[in-house]
């Protein structure tokens, strides 16, 4: 018997129990689904992550306290002296803020919201790229001035001040008035949140309400080329003032996609290998359904031995047939998984990836299941004495 002959006759066993094939294979198109939708989920998921990533600016960094250090944190490890030391001697950074940040009371006329307010130097508004709906961003003169001045975000004006007309109005935080000089405008990000909450003050004017620290520093270098270089020295140039080596450590945007990249690569195939094991038992049913079949049709087998078929023969038609009905279930699971996928991301407003890959895995994994269950069932109905076969009813 030559393959397609196999396939052929394959076929019609599967198609004999139309009822039970729908049932074998049903193990096999969930765990081939759930694992072709996780996959693509957090194939987008990850992409829109990197997306926001690279939209805040690749070219930005972060420097701060390292705790887990062995040098004493006096909560004084910035100064805004720094800041200028820096840019001084590090001509590859382009912009940089020292950047504060408590919570506290935001009223308005129309209510009263708990919000962020975060004391920054007028670099900030170079270093984030904010796009202004109303006003402008603070100055230097108002960061020297120490002056009460605030910048709001879109969202947290319309609550605070309703209808009514935020710019040029009076804010007061944790009691203290401010004069609202700038809105910016809504940048709503794909992962569903706002990207600038708060309200940004200048930072002298920031620590002569909360405290006279410096948390962090945020900064900008000519290109995403030299971002690590500049930080080094910018970590090296505070090391140097403080006389504290290994006390600072920095942080990039390149590093934090790296890392965030990393992270949710890990998740997928985890939650993925979680979803497998549905596979797995997918398989197991295939072969208690195979052996099932080969009882029933043990005269069957019989009379084809009996007409001249070799074991080699019969092993490869139950392999075919369970390789088949595994292929099935592969094919309908993928489609489930895609399509579930495509809902799940148009909720969650982020491209779905079902990658070619993706799905060529799934193909020969549904393959592969299908030999390794169907290896038993076969080779057992292979196995059976053609004259006891022909004497079972």
């Amino acid at each position: 018997m030559n393959l397609l002959e196999s396939v052929r006759v394959a076929l019609e066993g599967i198609m004999t129990s139309k009822l039970r094939s729908f049932l074998t294979t049903l193990g096999i198109v969930i765990g081939i689904a759930a694992v072709i939708a996780v996959v693509a989920i957090g194939q987008g998921g990850r992409a829109v992550l990197m997306a926001e990533m690279e939209k805040i600016g690749t070219n930005i960094f972060a420097i701060y306290v390292d705790w887990r250090s062995d040098k004493k944190v006096t909560g004084r490890e910035f100064n805004l002296s720094d800041v200028a030391v820096i840019k001084d001697k590090v001509p590859d950074i382009t912009h940089l803020s020292p950047v504060n940040n408590s919570l506290c009371d935001v009223r308005g006329p129309k209510d009263q919201k708990t919000g962020r307010v975060i004391g920054v130097s007028s670099d900030y508004f170079y270093i984030r790229k904010f796009n202004m709906k109303e006003g402008h961003f603070f100055t230097e003169e108002d960061d020297a001035g120490k002056r009460r001045v605030a910048v709001l975000d879109e969202e947290l004006a319309g609550q605070v001040f309703g209808r009514a007309e935020a710019l040029g109005s009076m804010i007061t935080l944790n009691s203290t008035p401010f004069l609202v000089v700038g809105i910016l405008a809504k940048s709503e990000s794909a992962l569903g949140f706002s990207e600038n909450p708060g309200v940004y003050v200048p930072i002298q004017a920031w620590q002569v309400m909360f405290d006279n620290q410096v948390q962090e520093l945020e900064g900008s270098a000519a290109s995403k080329e030299k971002v690590d270089e500049a930080m080094g020295q910018a970590v090296k140039v505070l090391e140097r003032r403080h006389q504290t080596p290994g006390k600072y450590a920095g942080m990039s945007m390149e590093q934090e996609m790296q890392a965030a990249n990393k992270i949710t690569g890990i998740m997928t195939l985890i939650i993925g290998a979680i979803a497998g094991i549905s596979l797995f038992v997918g398989g197991i049913g295939v072969m208690n359904i195979m052996l099932v079949s080969v009882t029933e049709r043990t005269r069957e087998i019989g009379i084809r031995m009996a007409l001249g078929a070799r074991r080699r023969d019969i092993l490869v038609q139950f392999l075919i047939e369970s390789i088949m009905l595994c292929l099935l279930g592969g094919i309908i699971g993928m489609a489930l998984g895609a399509g579930g996928a495509y809902l799940i991301a148009k909720l969650a407003k982020w491209p779905p990836l079902v990658s070619w890959w993706t799905a060529l895995l799934a193909f020969a994994f549904s393959a592969a299941i299908g030999v390794v269950f169907g290896l038993l069932p076969a080779n057992k109905a292979a196995r059976l004495n053609p004259i006891e076969a022909l004497r079972r009813e």
